[in-house]
């Protein structure tokens, strides 16, 4: 009965992980794009990530925005006017917070970032996902003895595979329920 059980168990988590891997499966190899196409400003403008995935979720922090200052001066030509004249205002820098592991910003538009890193033994990639429903590569660094490979079907769902001869570790991202979702994985080995 102890091994009936097991086949069950083994059996429904390789149908589970086939339905979860199988948008990425159906990609054609001929539309996969390579890490050069990624623009090379993308990463400059975006905060720095968390160290790991690895690390169990951060709890949610918060910085407080600076606050513009505004002084009252009188205008010119005029004696023992009291009347302030408005100072230049100043755009604040957009507040990061962490949300399950993800540093997260919002800019001017109302649109979250969230830019999370994740490490496996394959390699380490960055990856970034909006609000909008865009998820985005920023970085992928391959281990010693692996390529990197990104394939994305849909703005809203990447993989970014770390593989090896008969081996390889993915990474799942995709933009769900309104917010990031990520499944790290191992095929092989």
């Amino acid at each position: 009965m102890p091994v009936a059980g097991w086949c069950v168990a083994t059996a429904s988590s390789i149908v589970l992980a086939s339905v979860a891997i199988l948008p990425v499966l159906r990609t054609p190899v001929g539309q996969d794009n390579p890490l050069s196409h990624l623009p090379s400003t993308q990463a400059s403008s975006l905060p720095a990530p968390l160290p790991s995935a690895t690390v169990g979720p951060a709890p949610a922090t918060t910085r407080p925005s600076p606050r513009p200052t505004t002084s009252p001066s009188a205008e010119p030509g005029r004696r023992g006017s009291s009347s302030p004249t408005p100072s230049p205002s100043r755009s604040t820098a957009p507040t990061s917070t962490t949300e399950d592991g993800w540093t997260v910003t919002t800019d001017a538009d109302g649109v979250r970032s969230y830019v999370r890193s994740f490490r496996v033994a394959g390699g380490q990639a960055v990856i970034r996902m909006t609000s909008a429903g865009v998820v985005e590569l920023v970085t992928a660094t391959p281990a010693d003895g692996y390529a990197v490979q990104r394939v994305q079907n849909s703005p809203d769902n990447m993989a970014v595979y770390f593989n090896e001869p008969h081996h390889s570790f993915i990474i799942h991202a995709i933009w769900w329920d309104d917010r990031p979702f990520v499944q790290v994985s191992e095929v092989g080995g």
